[in-house]
């Protein structure tokens, strides 16, 4: 016989041994969602819903009624939603020959109403839209489905709330819609919702760069700020310095003109603006790898040498093509970490520093004003990281929006001087932070510190930023999701829905949901409460739930 301690010792891992299977037993028999809870990401500002659930035809038709209804950019975003929520389903329809040619389905119609027919994507274009679907009454051959906005963009942000109405049931083997009636009226609660990739650090093709766009969608995110060059690399074509992407990192990893102007129509179809960044006069010793005059010389290469004409002609050639590309009316013309120990280091920059009578200090205002004038010139609004305004805010054209990063309490600083402002809080937003979890980058709030109504309207929103030193085409998209997501409700639904006190019950389980949706569309994003952001499965078990 066994002494006690140990007899004791053996049926305690019996017991742990008798919970765990019994642990495995209980995963097995499903996950069951929260009724109380609605699975729209993000939440949507108002919505009603019921208890009914109806089927959608697998070939759900298209119709449309006002000025902008017929539009391309319309069309085809009806045709690509088709093919997500009927990914399952044959596409045939079944009809009942009983009655005729009635359609057995409750939804056999998507009707969008586009009050305006301009397709111009500029910052604070109206995203708003209704959508209300209801199983038709009476002896109509089909169900009612409806969206109606103001602009083609809004209908597009409809289609993806319909989208994620529509559920693929495996019994039935059909689409249907739960808790119907559904009306919903929405609208973004910031004009600008971003997401910074960074193409320098590591080169991201063409086709990972569409698939990110893609992701965006789903997340109602509206911009791409593309920090296509840095330091590191410069893989863009300038067709008039064709010298300068002698710096991308290949011959195989760059962008030509007819590469940027496909991603910017990819994103102009989808309601994402494309807002290009040239960080000057720092982050920008790959330059000369083309042209060695822009260094302030061979072994002291950044920031850009000031004191010669040719670099700010440069700078204006650079922009001068780069917006026959972008049409977005905000340009990002960096500013941030500028080290100026070149300036004052190298002789015929210090010497032009004393003729200037400037410090260098002075050399690094004078350097980010000259390149706003050459924005402006080009009808471009400047955005500048945030250095530019803690350095000398009162010198800053009035029309600057300030990019915060280094951390909280500059975007009230921004506001109250006038400035416009967009936040992207490193210790919250900055994604290759990978240990920054979920629940911090929800709860992180662009307008913090801002209690009055006309500066808070200055905040025009916020990006998440991917910064690239350790991401590329292997790990890019599990980097960015789930986490960006939590930022996309937050700068879209109304403040008093994503400030819940207990997050973990009210917010958690829908984000789930959201990252299972989109694994669903392809789309690799990792689990939600991993320790460190991208990391796999610890274990086996369901999307929903890791």
């Amino acid at each position: 016989m066994l002494p006690f301690s140990q007899n004791s010792h053996y049926k305690l891992r019996f017991l742990v041994l008798v919970l765990w299977v019994s642990h495995l037993v209980d995963s097995k028999s499903g996950f069951e969602l929260d009724e109380s809870l609605t699975y729209l990401w993000p939440l949507p500002s108002e919505f009603t819903s019921g208890n009914q659930t109806l089927t959608v035809d697998p070939t759900l038709s298209f119709s449309a009624l006002g000025k902008g209804g017929n539009s391309k950019i319309l069309v085809e975003g009806f045709e690509r939603y088709k093919k997500i929520i009927f990914k399952h389903v044959s596409g045939i329809s079944l009809f009942d020959k009983s009655r005729g040619i009635r359609s057995v389905y409750d939804i056999s119609e998507l009707r969008f109403i586009v009050n305006s027919d301009s397709e111009e994507l500029q910052l604070g274009v109206d995203e708003s839209y209704t959508l209300f679907v209801a199983k038709k009454d009476g002896k109509s051959i089909v169900g009612e489905a409806t969206i109606e906005a103001n602009t083609v963009y809004g209908a597009l942000r409809g289609l993806e709330t319909f989208s994620q109405l529509c559920a693929f049931d495996y019994e039935t083997k059909s689409v249907q819609i739960y808790k119907a009636p559904w009306y919903i009226k929405d609208k973004p609660r910031f004009a600008f919702r971003g997401l910074m990739l960074d193409t320098s650090r590591h080169y991201l093709p063409i086709d990972v760069i569409k698939q990110i766009i893609e992701s965006m969608s789903y997340a109602k995110l509206n911009v791409l700020h593309w920090h296509i060059i840095d330091e590191e690399s410069f893989p863009l074509e300038v067709p008039s310095y064709p010298k300068l992407w002698n710096a991308a990192y290949t011959k195989w990893e760059r962008y030509t003109i007819e590469d940027a102007s496909e991603i910017v129509s990819f994103a102009k179809m989808r309601g994402i603006h494309i807002m290009a960044e040239v960080d000057v006069p720092g982050h920008a010793e790959s330059w000369g790898a083309g042209y060695p005059d822009l260094w302030p010389s061979s072994t002291c290469r950044e920031p850009l040498d000031v004191s010669k004409s040719f670099t700010f002609d440069l700078i204006s050639g650079i922009l001068s093509e780069m917006r026959k590309i972008f049409p977005f009316e905000l340009f990002h013309l960096g500013g941030d970490e500028v080290h100026t120990d070149c300036w004052t280091s190298t002789p015929h920059i210090k010497q032009w520093l004393n003729d200037q009578n400037m410090t260098a200090k002075d050399a690094y205002q004078y350097f980010v004003l000259k390149a706003q004038e050459i924005a402006i010139s080009k009808n471009w609004t400047p955005v500048n990281w945030e250095e530019t305004f803690n350095s000398f805010p009162s010198k800053l054209n009035p029309r600057t929006i300030v990019h915060n990063w280094l951390g909280p309490g500059v975007c009230p600083k921004a506001v109250a001087k006038g400035f416009r402002c967009i936040f992207s809080n490193q210790g919250a937003w900055y994604l290759d932070h990978l240990d920054v979890p979920w629940n911090e980058v929800y709860s992180a709030e662009p307008l913090e510190g801002i209690n009055n109504v006309s500066e808070q309207n200055l905040v025009l929103g916020g990006e998440v930023c991917m910064w690239g030193e350790t991401a590329d085409t292997s790990d890019v998209q599990q980097t960015i999701w789930p986490r960006a997501a939590a930022a996309a409700e937050r700068l879209w639904s109304k403040r008093e829905a994503v400030s819940a006190r207990n997050i973990t019950l009210t917010i958690l389980p829908r984000l789930h949901y959201f990252r299972c949706l989109l694994n669903r569309r392809g789309v690799q994003a990792a689990p939600v409460t991993n320790k460190y952001a991208r990391q796999p499965p610890i274990g086996a078990g369901s999307c929903y739930e890791q």
